[in-house]
């Protein structure tokens, strides 16, 4: 998922990019909390990645998905798909949907050229049917501008669990 860095280009974000991207991430959290997934498809980018690493197997911000079994491993198309069928009520893992609230903290960034390099921590609780999950890890985001506007070039979550137990799986957008 890391681009190739060239360290030459490696810049400190400025205070305004900062918050931009803060803002961009609880702006992301926000949509996926409102079960607005057709708003958080459109902050991919066109050759957008989103990714859940497989737990348990360390650095797992270096895995590379062609080699390892990820819990979920999405380009672009298939990231509007999982939007589109995690609306359905057919979607049994998620009809009716959770209550979600995701939870962002602990954001650093850095530029390299034209990409903004960002990880952050989350916890995101989770209801369904009376009970409570939480899912903790930290969060890899990859942004670009396009058209002005930041988007996600890639998302890899990596989940700080043992194991998906007593989650059973991930059904939900983390």
């Amino acid at each position: 998922m890391s681009a190739a860095l060239n360290h030459d280009e490696a810049r400190a974000v400025s205070l305004a990019e900062r918050a931009e991207i803060e803002d961009f991430l609880y702006h992301e959290a926000a949509l996926l909390d409102r079960w607005d997934l057709a708003g958080w498809d459109a902050l991919f980018s066109e050759d957008g990645r989103y990714e859940i690493a497989p737990i348990s197997l360390g650095a797992q911000d270096q895995l590379d998905p062609a080699k390892v079994l990820f819990l979920v491993a999405d380009e672009r198309g298939r990231i509007t798909q999982r939007t589109i069928r995690l609306m359905k009520k057919s979607a049994h893992a998620e009809y009716p949907h959770s209550r979600t609230r995701h939870l962002v903290s602990n954001v650093r960034s850095r530029a390299e050229g034209e990409l903004f390099l960002v990880n952050s921590t989350f916890v995101v609780y989770r209801i369904r049917r009376e009970e409570l999950m939480t899912y903790m890890g930290e969060n890899f985001h990859t942004l670009r501008r396009v058209g002005g506007a930041l988007r996600i070039v890639s998302k890899r979550a990596c989940l700080d669990l043992e194991t998906l137990k007593p989650q059973g799986t991930v059904s939900i957008i983390l």
